[in-house]
């Protein structure tokens, strides 16, 4: 049985990208979600139709942990053959991560926005869809990059 205390940790990087990216989506879907609600109640009080579109925006944080889990797969690939790379999945995790947390912040401002005027979706999805972006290319790169170290 491997006993060093980097062997005990050689998972490390791909459980960091993982979780990394699904703090962020949790805390981007959290803050979209009491926005929605928000506007929901506004709607309510109002006696106005409630947009149940809002949860698109409420649940689109949450593909950065897809990304996060596919990151995490190749850096297991790797890992076991015996190439510890804590800060890639570190790092990879906190731009997936934050990418989320930032998309929630805007999908939280469109609830508002759409709640308020039953108009702009496709407007606010596209600002979504760049903030998207930012955890799509990291996803991207940083495979790329882990390709080139799987062939090293």
């Amino acid at each position: 049985m491997e006993q060093g205390i980097v062997v005990q940790f050689k998972d490390l990087g791909a459980i960091l990208v993982l979780a990394l990216s699904a703090v962020g989506s949790g805390w981007g879907a959290g803050i979209a979600g009491m926005a929605a609600i928000g506007a929901w109640k506004k709607n309510f009080v109002q006696n106005k139709a409630t947009p149940f579109m809002l949860v698109v925006f409420v649940a689109a944080p949450l593909t950065q942990t897809v990304y996060g889990m596919i990151v995490m797969q190749q850096l297991m690939t790797i890992a076991n053959r015996g190439q510890y790379l804590w800060s890639i999945g570190a790092l990879a995790g906190i731009a997936i991560g934050l990418s989320a947390l930032w998309q929630g912040k805007c999908a939280a401002v469109a609830c508002d926005a759409m709640g308020e005027t039953g108009k702009g979706f496709g407007n606010y999805l596209v600002v979504l869809g760049m903030t998207e972006t930012v955890a799509l290319l990291v996803m991207a790169f940083t495979l790329m990059l882990l390709g080139i170290v799987k062939g090293a």
